[in-house]
């Protein structure tokens, strides 16, 4: 009588095709280089930087300042502010912080959000080089 000779194992693991409830592959929904997988404080760093660059064409001298985002302002006054400038100290540069919070509440879109952040920066460099908005970007207060 022969003995009854057991499968043999295979060497890998079966591709698993879905998890074990049925529910599907779990991981992310799209690859990080697609816009998808950006955070909204990611998106609105880069609204800051696409306003940045539009004025350091004109304004080459704000290479040296330091553009920060923060999700809201400090200290609590009586208007929450959208943005601050900090003049230059010694061992550190100018700053120009716009707060992202206050202008996502303000607006209802990205338009809007992006027209909004551009302004903001615009009278915060104004107020660093101790000029009008106008000056420091020609269609201000136009769009």
């Amino acid at each position: 009588m022969d003995s009854p000779v057991p499968p043999p194992h295979p060497t890998e693991p079966r591709p698993r095709h879905r998890d074990r409830h049925g529910r599907g592959m779990r991981g992310p929904v799209a690859p990080p280089q697609v816009p998808l997988s950006a955070s909204r404080a990611e998106v609105f760093s880069d609204l800051v930087q696409d306003s940045v660059e539009r004025l350091e064409r004109r304004w080459p001298q704000l290479a040296d300042v330091d553009f920060l985002v923060m999700d809201v302002p400090a200290a609590p006054e009586e208007s929450v502010p959208l943005g601050t400038s900090l003049p230059a100290e010694k061992g550190r540069p100018a700053r120009i912080v716009v707060y992202r919070r206050p202008v996502e509440i303000r607006t209802k879109n990205r338009e809007e959000r992006a027209l909004l952040v551009h302004e903001v920066v615009v009278e915060q460099v104004a107020e660093l080089l101790g000029l009008a908005p106008e000056s420091v970007d020609p269609r201000y207060g136009q769009d």
